[in-house]
């Protein structure tokens, strides 16, 4: 439904900025839907909010300056993170071709890799990719794509088919939602295909999250189940919230 047109410009644009930031992102088509002004009316505003320094224009649309929503999700469950990633290591033999998503925690075990360690790295994580271009040992590829805002990464058709590209030994993905009932969901169908494309081309799916995604969904079914080989969580494996998975997953560290 659209809001009143009429507004005020500065009403307006103060409303624009207060979903941008909400959202992380407001793509300015929809935005002069929702406000029944024409799309010039819409991009004026946002030039006027660019030039006041609270959002960055990106393709189609703006993102607010002051909300990195990848940069908050960083620093949610930190200690989680770097434990889930000091089980992760193991599984990566030296030789490996790994694929690892754009997640925060994939970033992380990004983050964890020995440097010398030698390494096929596929990704479609910028932040991820910038960490893996520090390691000597490691040949990092980042996928083409269409960059998402929301979480540092690419995604699209280009996505999907540079991972298709690859026959990975080990996947690490992570994901917003956990259920026994349903598997994994992400918040949106272009985070889905992707890990979906990584999942199918790779021998061993590791999924890796933490405590606080169990038994919880999101608005997009990804993941079933049966294509999780191991799940890795920051609990200890004989934990009680592991108990709905045990079923289902041949493997949980």
């Amino acid at each position: 439904m659209a809001l009143k047109g009429t507004l005020d410009g500065e009403t307006r644009r103060a409303a624009l900025l207060e979903l941008a930031e909400e959202r992380g992102g407001l793509p300015l088509a929809e935005a002069a839907e929702l406000w029944d002004v024409h799309p010039m009316t819409i991009r004026r505003d946002f030039e006027l909010l660019e030039s006041a320094g609270r959002v960055r224009r990106v393709r189609g649309g703006v993102v607010p300056v002051q909300a990195d929503p990848f940069a908050a999700r960083q620093a949610q469950n930190v200690r989680a993170k770097e434990r889930i990633a000091a089980k992760i290591l193991p599984l990566l033999p030296a030789g490996a071709a790994v694929g690892l998503d754009s997640s925060t925690t994939a970033f992380v075990v990004a983050e964890a890799l020995p440097a010398e360690h030698p390494l096929t790295v596929v990704t479609n994580g910028l932040a991820a990719f910038e960490v893996l271009t520090r390691k000597p040992g490691v040949r990092g590829y980042l996928t083409g794509g269409e960059r998402e805002e929301q979480n540092l990464s690419l995604v699209g058709a280009l996505t999907e088919s540079a991972f298709s590209a690859f026959h990975f030994d080990v996947a690490v993905v992570s994901a917003l939602g956990l259920h026994a009932g349903s598997g994994t969901s992400e918040s949106t169908l272009a985070q889905a295909a992707v890990k979906g494309a990584l999942a199918r081309a790779s021998a061993t799916v590791v999924l890796a999250l933490d405590a606080s995604k169990l038994e919880s969904r999101a608005r997009v079914r990804s993941l079933a189940l049966d294509r999780v080989d191991v799940l890795v969580t920051e609990l200890d494996p004989a934990d009680a919230r592991l108990d709905p998975y045990r079923a289902h997953l041949p493997r949980i560290l």
